[in-house]
């Protein structure tokens, strides 16, 4: 059996520079979709049932999208068939979720945009999850943490300019007041807009700048034997009731993980605005800029990320994958309920420190844990089916965290933050239960 070679750090760059537009979107979409929806007549307490789109369609897309790419080898090559579709659908529903209101004569804008917003995530979903296999199909076990460490670097680093755009768009660009037929500010419209073109570029760079090992070769670096009948699409129940221990026992820690993000997506802009804005009209000028404020804090928490994915390298082989992944939760979870105690929206920055290091593991050591655990060649279903790991949490949450925050918290979303932060520090003691290949 052939040992896969040792790529250099450029090419690992190259391959997943895709990730960076990918995350630009996502991060426009996770800082803004909520007050956009909220602008359309969405009600806080009905947030995240116009949200629940976003993961279940990731759920259903994300397993069908990785059991056919290891299935599919084209001109194109394998993964890469599925970057360049889903990056155009993505771009097509960044442009048009913020002009959603033109299309009010035929449905409800809040009902169009939630329809974009399901398409925008469905996209994401067909782009990223070949992401991840690709780095499992490209690089030695030895380099598997250093392969998702950089695709959380190049998140980072998309997610940064994502989040800050509105607040650039409307600060040095001058697009203050002036807003869309929809009724959306011109900055936050603007800002997708530069979102998708963004992404198209990058994903072009990973497909150009990135050659597939072929089938045949994938089987020289394999220790089995290459099937002759392709696998069938019922297979995919099959793998689900046949996944690795450590797979079902990383399940445990991602739902607890995803929950408490959900959660902050969500609630973060109306938690801010009530609790240090005192806005509860979305429309308003003041809720505006609360939502633009936390465009920033949200920048600010994927700028330590990136900066800290990097450090992900050195610190687990010191501590070991699951100590660094828990001490990181620990730390995000302590930061989101600090929330509850800052009446100054600057201080809002030391939170975001923390909860930057728990994104940057969430993003990285669950993957680096898994990698090595799969068997060959199901690494694209098996990376789609972990998926479910992390859409069934938000959708868990989309169900009922509306119903909690109107009648346990009485509409005071800050309270969201606090429970958020309880479940990250749940999932940091349910890390320490698993059994990982060395």
């Amino acid at each position: 059996m052939k040992t896969k070679p040792r790529l250099s750090f450029g090419q690992i760059l190259s391959m997943s520079m895709g990730f960076l537009g990918i995350q630009m979107g996502f991060a426009l979409q996770n800082a803004n979709a909520s007050r956009i929806l909220q602008t359309y007549g969405a009600g806080v307490e009905h947030l995240s049932w116009f949200w629940i789109v976003a993961p279940l369609t990731g759920m259903i897309v994300q397993p069908i999208i990785g059991h056919y790419s290891d299935q599919t080898w084209c001109r194109l090559g394998r993964r890469r068939p599925y970057f360049l579709v889903g990056a155009i659908l993505t771009a097509i529903a960044l442009i048009l979720m913020p002009n959603a209101g033109i299309f009010s004569a035929f449905l409800p804008a809040v009902f169009v945009g939630a329809g974009f917003l399901m398409i925008m995530d469905a996209s994401i979903n067909v782009t990223m999850e070949p992401f991840r296999a690709l780095v499992a199909d490209m690089l030695p076990d030895e380099q598997s943490t250093v392969g998702f460490s950089v695709q959380t670097f190049l998140i980072g680093v998309g997610a940064v300019i994502g989040s800050w755009l509105p607040y650039v768009m409307l600060n040095w660009f001058g697009l203050g007041d002036a807003t869309s037929a929809s009724g959306v500010p011109l900055n936050l419209v603007y800002s997708f807009y530069v979102g998708a073109a963004v992404l198209i570029i990058t994903i072009l760079w990973t497909i150009t700048h990135t050659k597939e090992y072929s089938p045949k070769e994938l089987a020289e670096f394999s220790a089995t034997e290459v099937e002759e009948e392709k696998p069938k699409f019922t297979d995919l129940f099959r793998d689900f009731v046949n996944m690795p221990k450590t797979m079902l026992q990383l399940g445990v820690v991602q739902f607890f993980s995803w929950i408490a993000l959900f959660g902050m997506w969500v609630y973060t802009t109306p938690a801010v605005a009530q609790h240090l804005y005192g806005a509860t009209d979305a429309t308003s000028p003041l809720y505006q800029q609360a939502g633009d404020w936390v465009g920033v804090i949200f920048g600010v928490y994927n700028f330590v990320a990136m900066l800290f994915a990097l450090c992900l390298i050195p610190i687990s082989k010191k501590l070991g994958r699951k100590t660094t992944h828990a001490i990181a939760l620990v730390i995000g979870g302590l930061s989101l309920i600090s929330m509850y105690f800052i009446t100054n929206d600057q201080m809002l920055i030391l939170p975001m420190i923390g909860i930057g290091i728990a994104w940057a593991s969430i993003l990285a050591m669950p993957y680096a844990i898994l990698a090595p655990a799969l068997p060959a060649g199901k690494t694209g279903v098996y990376m789609g089916i972990f998926n479910f790991f992390i859409t069934i949490p938000q959708i868990i949450n989309a169900l009922f965290s509306g119903l909690v925050l109107k009648h346990v918290f009485g509409l005071e979303a800050i309270w969201m933050m606090v429970l958020s932060g309880a479940f990250l520090l749940i999932g940091a003691v349910t890390v320490m239960f698993i059994k990982e290949k060395k």
